[in-house]
């Protein structure tokens, strides 16, 4: 009898909507190399390597009266060319064209009535390069019975030994009273099985299963609050800035990194390559958030959902030597110090490290193939399980073996993970290392994150910041060859000129000052000669009256002569002003000359300071 779903699997599918597609994503970039590389030898090679997972050729099949959960068939029309698709970009195509297909590919569900997955030969790329873009379905790799197709498509050496050509030929489609007898007998046989078979029917069914966690508890529990998600559209969560209601539009962003700046800050720092990625996070989310206008305290955190390998079987089986359990790491984002916010990041996952059942970097690193594509879409089947655990973002961080692989005598010089967005969840972030090299992966929803690449630059920083802080990073800093003589003649050259510019307007800013300054109190001279020379013929009439004392009136009568001299001396011909200046158009009075000295003074000021910034 056919494989049934899981009711892990049944739930999954029953969450794959519009707004949240429950399939993981890879973008893999080849590098064609002298012998090219075309459709049909992405053909002959899949063709080739399928038989190693024999459900990428299966699709799911209800059961009549979903009296059990679906099964596993296999697709008798099963038509290698329409999962393998052909694309490209304009030559030379870049990175940014390709990010943009990606968020097209991935936001589009897949069809449900063939197998659930699809692959992209994206050709055009710069520098002669080639893109695949692969996307399975979440129910469709378990780890244990089925593993990523990217993992079997890769080889260590550029020139594989070609294998036996494929015979596949499908099992024959059981029938429906086949499939309501097989179910009947299960639930009868097994009372646990029954319970299953009854939750993958309501959670098929209904698309929601809310009822089977108020009725039986536990991991039913858990399946009812994930399909009261895809009933409301968006989980409620708390205030953070990373929920919202997802739309059908997807982002992508991708970040490189060097490997060894890295473990440049492990080493100086003794922390894990896993705590200074999470570091890293942190950081250009705390940059980003702050970007955004968003009020950061020094106690504020996100919490993320970091996926690990352990070793006992609390976790997802898989079939790879290890298991993938969640664990819920706190993000310091309120923390300004990078190094502190490495500290406290290592700090959180010691508690992991502690129990004894982390699998090291290296094992995960050896696994045949390339592991990572699978690994992250375990975590991803991880996060679902547990979403009734309150968290921000989605992470996962896996280590990739350090030594190029090929397709088919291409080698592939990049891996970028793209992790689907939950119901109610903005962000995801996956992490690939590979041949000495960091590959982050942001998948974001297109209307809420429209500064997708802020944050992506802000990745960067963070990382700069923790570079910094090492040993390695000081020595950058240094100067690393004096200045060359014909340098700093030229730069001695420059200074000489900005000196002397500096002179040449502070002269004339004094010049004009004093130019204001000695046509103010001119004008202001004439005005007051003006003014004791209409006040005589008053002064003389109010001598002639009997009523008033005349000592003490001719007093200033006999200093007018001494007066209209200097009446003389005032009016005397002026020679021409060298410049019109506003003080001299406007008459400025006495007491306005101080005034017009400061604003002068300013404006010059002002012009200097900008002339010398220049």
């Amino acid at each position: 009898m056919p494989q049934r779903l899981t009711p892990l699997e049944v739930s999954m599918l029953a969450l794959d909507t519009a707004h949240t597609p429950g399939h993981v994503g890879t973008v893999d970039i080849f590098d064609a190399g002298a012998g090219g590389f075309d459709y049909e030898r992405l053909i002959g090679l899949i063709q080739e390597r399928i038989a190693f997972v024999p459900r990428y050729r299966q699709r799911v099949r209800p059961v009549p009266a979903r009296l059990a959960g679906p099964v596993w068939v296999d697709d008798d029309h099963f038509d290698l060319t329409f999962h393998v698709r052909r694309s490209a970009l304009p030559r030379p195509g870049t990175m940014d064209q390709l990010r943009e297909f990606v968020g097209r590919v991935l936001a589009r569900r897949l069809d449900r009535s063939r197998p659930l997955w699809e692959m992209y030969l994206v050709e055009g790329l710069e520098d002669n390069r080639f893109a695949l873009v692969a996307k399975s379905h979440l129910s469709l790799v378990d780890g244990v019975d089925t593993v990523d197709i990217g993992q079997v498509l890769l080889d260590a050496i550029e020139h594989p030994h070609s294998g036996t050509g494929d015979t596949w030929h499908p099992l024959p489609e059981p029938t429906p009273l086949e499939l309501v007898v097989s179910a009947l007998w299960e639930s009868a046989q097994d009372p646990a099985l029954a319970v299953e078979n009854v939750r993958g029917a309501l959670t098929g069914a209904l698309g929601v299963a809310i009822a089977v966690g108020e009725a039986v508890g536990g991991v039913g529990g858990a399946l009812g609050e994930l399909a009261g998600d895809a009933l409301r559209g968006a989980r409620t969560l708390s205030d953070s800035p990373l929920a919202g209601v997802v739309s059908e539009q997807r982002r992508v962003a991708t970040i490189r990194a060097s490997l060894a700046d890295f473990r440049a800050v492990r080493d100086t720092h003794h922390h894990t390559i896993n705590d200074v990625v999470l570091a890293v996070i942190a950081g250009g989310l705390r940059s980003w958030l702050l970007t955004r206008g968003e009020s950061l305290g020094s106690s504020s955190t996100l919490t993320a959902l970091v996926p690990m390998s352990v070793t006992e079987d609390d976790g997802e089986l898989t079939s790879l030597g290890s298991q993938v359990a969640p664990h819920l790491q706190s993000l310091p984002i309120g923390e300004a110090n990078a190094l502190m916010r490495l500290h406290q990041v290592a700090f959180g996952t010691q508690a992991h490290k502690d129990t004894g059942r982390a699998i090291g970097a290296r094992s995960l690193s050896d696994i045949a193939g390339f592991a990572p594509s699978t690994l992250h879409a375990l975590g991803v089947r991880v996060s679902a399980e547990v979403m009734r655990k309150q968290h921000d973002v989605l992470i996962t961080n896996v280590p990739g073996p350090q030594v190029a692989l090929y397709a088919a005598g291409s080698q592939m010089v990049a891996s970028y993970p793209i992790l689907p967005l939950a119901a109610g969840h903005l962000l995801a972030i996956g992490v690939t290392s590979y041949e000495g090299e960091v590959f982050f992966g942001l998948t974001a929803d297109r209307d809420a994150i429209y500064d997708l690449k802020v944050l992506a630059q802000c990745l960067q920083d963070a990382l700069e910041e923790l570079l910094d802080t090492t040993v390695r990073g000081a020595a950058l800093r240094q100067p690393t060859r004096k200045a060359s003589p014909a340098a700093k003649k030229a730069a001695a050259k420059k200074a000489a000129a900005r000196d002397e510019a500096a002179r040449r307007i502070a002269g004339q800013k004094r010049a004009a000052v004093r130019h204001i300054a000695s046509r103010a109190v001119n004008r202001g001279t004439v005005e007051r000669s003006e003014s004791e020379s209409r006040a005589e013929p008053v002064a003389e009439d109010m001598a002639a009256a009997p009523a008033k004392k005349a000592p003490t009136k001719k007093a200033p009568t006999k200093k007018a002569p001494t007066k209209r001299a200097t009446t003389k001396k005032a009016t005397a011909p002026q020679p021409a002003a060298p410049m019109s200046t506003p003080a001299g158009v406007l008459g400025l009075r006495p007491s306005a000359a101080a005034d017009a000295v400061e604003d002068v003074g300013g404006d010059s000021a002002g012009a200097t300071g900008s002339d010398l910034h220049r």
